[in-house]
């Protein structure tokens, strides 16, 4: 089982990224299980006909310890394995605090264990690594880390300080970063900037995603591009970056 964090800064199309790449992953065969971990609690949205689904958090305080698996999880597009951990009412509680929640919950409900998923999938809010949303880099909730950034400065801001804790926490064996995913925005030299970016943060831009209607187009639908429209070019894009998370969850094993 592989397990993969992808973190970046909220409003930069993370969600709309792991979504695709989560349907873009199922397509090849694979068991994939994603796990919104921010508390807007719409991470898989495109991937269960635009609806929001009951979050790990909320299900919890109604149900308490008789929550069950089929209470907190929705089988999407693809056979996806959806999960929402949820945030708490504003103003009151800590949402880093509710991610070490759910995935307390998904171990005491076995759910790795029971859905044997291929591909766990970590869909976090990267504005803040503090807490709760640092943990899935811990050793053992994920392996790698990838960042969506677009040429934006705060988008590269947020993505250096992400890379910077991936690299604070290497020396405990924690996650290591795999890459950033450039999802383009059209802003001038956009390329240069990121290309600039991964050199300093010694790693490097896995996927280009431009910036396409057709994404909108889609989520306006409340699919994934590679439900909608399997034949365009950016489900190939989609599909590109799955077939490189998959050579390196090969890679590793050998």
């Amino acid at each position: 089982m592989k397990k993969i964090a992808i973190y970046g800064k909220g409003g930069i199309g993370k969600s709309t990224t792991v979504s695709n790449l989560s349907r873009a992953l199922a397509a090849t065969g694979k068991t994939v299980m994603q796990i919104g971990c921010d508390p807007k609690a719409d991470s898989t949205k495109s991937l269960v006909g635009g609806k929001r689904i009951p979050t790990i958090l909320h299900t919890l305080k109604e149900k308490k310890r008789a929550t069950k698996l089929e209470d907190i999880m929705v089988i999407g597009d693809g056979g996806v394995l959806c999960l929402e951990a949820g945030g708490p009412t504003p103003g009151i509680g800590c949402a880093g605090r509710g991610i070490i929640s759910a995935f307390e919950l998904l171990e005491e409900l076995n759910a790795y264990e029971i859905y044997k998923p291929d591909i766990v999938i970590y869909d976090v809010l990267g504005d803040v690594v503090c807490g709760g949303f640092a943990m899935p880099l811990r050793k053992g909730y994920s392996d790698e880390v990838f960042i969506v950034t677009s040429g934006e400065m705060m988008s590269m801001y947020a993505a250096s300080n992400i890379a910077k804790a991936v690299r604070q926490f290497s020396n405990r064996e924690y996650a290591s970063l795999g890459g950033l995913i450039l999802n383009a925005k059209n802003i001038e030299n956009e390329g240069e900037l990121v290309k600039k970016l991964s050199t300093e943060l010694d790693t490097s831009i896995i996927q280009h995603i431009p910036r396409n209607p057709i994404v909108q187009k889609a989520e306006n639908l409340g699919k994934t591009v590679v439900e909608a429209f399997p034949e365009d070019e950016m489900s190939k894009i989609y599909m590109d970056l799955a077939q490189k998370i998959i050579k390196e969850e090969n890679d590793n094993e050998k």
